[in-house]
């Protein structure tokens, strides 16, 4: 840890909880501005009375402007925003535990997130906001991106920023479509990121969640065999993890099936694959889907999921697949620590 940041928090313990306490309220305002008091507390989880005195604060140092709309970031908190990042980062200690996972785990890059998105949905964008980083640095010219569906996903097309063009450059949905909320599917996530690049474009219009035998008969319609020949020739894959039961209910799985899931102990889902704690593969959907060996050897992969509730499922699907980059939060970091520690 830096040792200034060590030596403050031995001098100003309370430090820690001050500081994090104004930069949640800080980056609450940046994604939801123009945002007043009432929405903030119930945003925050604080009260109206905390949150009216460090607004005063956050005022007072010019970091946020208040109108009749509601409270802004200003652009001198926007950079104190940016700068609070790594500082939070160091302050929590969190440079320690990225490397004991990458230790554990074999994975090269880890990046871990202050605070757990089961207690702030705000985080995801944060997420986002890192998987993006890591996003910018693989892409090149002449690159086939492929990206899963989910609200992680989601997250990070939305704060996804280019900064440069890309030539010959295709992003095709990884996965058929899930459930009714269309923002977090894979073919509207595809959408979104090739708009934002100007690249080139396939969507998969059918269901996820299909029979084998439906799926079998549709892989041979050359429009659908096109894209999963994209798919499984793609550069880069994105994908978010799931916990077993939830994907199940999601799939609508029956009462049976789930109960099996249950019994076999599946903790995770990873791309149509549910897995034990230990990753190992117990039950198979028929997706529309890369298949376990082609999803190992994908050359760069991009792993992005959060909460402590999820802490299991990232933990059973890194162990079956390495991502090449992992972007979690605190939550799941520390929930993925403590069953290495017992188990």
């Amino acid at each position: 840890m830096n040792y200034l940041v060590e030596m403050e928090k031995k001098i100003l313990p309370e430090l820690v909880e001050v500081v994090e306490k104004r930069y949640n309220i800080l980056y609450s305002i940046f994604y939801n501005q123009p945002v007043g008091r009432r929405m903030l507390s119930s945003i925050t989880s604080m009260t109206e009375r905390v949150i009216r005195d460090e607004v005063d604060v956050l005022r007072t140092q010019r970091l946020i402007s208040t109108s009749a709309t509601g409270m802004r970031v200003t652009k001198e908190g926007e950079e104190v925003l940016e700068s609070l990042r790594d500082f939070i980062h160091d302050l929590k200690g969190l440079p320690e535990l990225e490397k004991f996972l990458q230790n554990k785990l074999g994975i090269g890059n880890i990046v871990i997130v202050p605070g757990d998105v089961d207690k702030n949905r705000l985080l995801l964008d944060e997420m986002g906001k890192r998987a993006s980083s890591i996003l910018s640095d693989l892409l090149h010219d002449n690159l086939i991106l492929a990206v899963a569906g989910g609200s992680t996903i989601a997250a990070m097309s939305k704060v996804f920023a280019v900064d440069k063009q890309y030539n010959n450059l295709t992003v095709v949905p990884a996965r058929g479509g899930l459930g009714r909320e269309v923002e977090f599917q894979a073919n509207t996530i595809t959408a979104v990121l090739s708009k934002k690049l100007n690249a080139n474009y396939q969507f998969l219009n059918i269901p996820d969640d299909i029979s084998t035998i439906s799926l079998n008969a549709l892989l041979k319609e050359k429009g659908i065999k096109k894209v999963i020949d994209l798919v499984k020739s793609a550069d880069i894959l994105i994908y978010g993890i799931g916990r077993a039961d939830i994907m199940a209910a999601r799939r609508h799985l029956d009462k049976g099936t789930m109960e099996h899931l249950e019994n076999i102990g599946a903790v995770a889902e990873t791309m149509g694959y549910y897995l034990n704690i230990d990753g190992e593969i117990v039950y198979t959907t028929g997706t529309i889907s890369l298949n376990m060996d082609e999803l190992k050897d994908m050359r760069h992969k991009l792993a992005i999921s959060g909460g402590t509730s999820k802490g299991e499922a990232i933990l059973s699907s890194c162990r079956a697949v390495h991502p090449e980059n992992l972007v979690i939060d605190e939550g799941a970091a520390l929930k993925m620590i403590k069953l290495i520690k017992s188990l």
